[in-house]
């Protein structure tokens, strides 16, 4: 999924006040370097989250049978294989 620079940086905005009204962080920075680094960090992770996609939809189409697109089979294969690669990049969500 690729977001453009503006919805990104809003979501920068939305993210550090949700975590400043929560009292979750306290800045020992300016707002501003704050927001570039919540940037930066969803940019890297979009960018790994669409590496780890095009690696298991490669490996679904490695498949010598054709595993059709959407079908339950391939939900439920591409979950697998998305979990396992994400693990790989340190990124497993279990």
């Amino acid at each position: 999924m690729t977001l453009s620079d503006e919805k990104i940086s809003h979501l920068s905005h939305v993210l550090l006040k949700g975590l400043m009204d929560k009292d979750l962080i306290a800045l020992q920075e300016e707002e501003g370097k704050a927001r570039r680094e919540i940037k930066r960090s969803v940019v890297a992770f979009l960018k790994i989250s669409e590496d780890i996609d095009s690696a298991v939809r490669r490996k679904l189409q490695s498949f010598s049978r054709k595993i059709v697109e959407g079908s339950p089979e391939w939900e439920v294969l591409y979950k697998k294989f998305y979990k396992e690669e994400a693990a790989r990049k340190g990124m497993a969500s279990e």
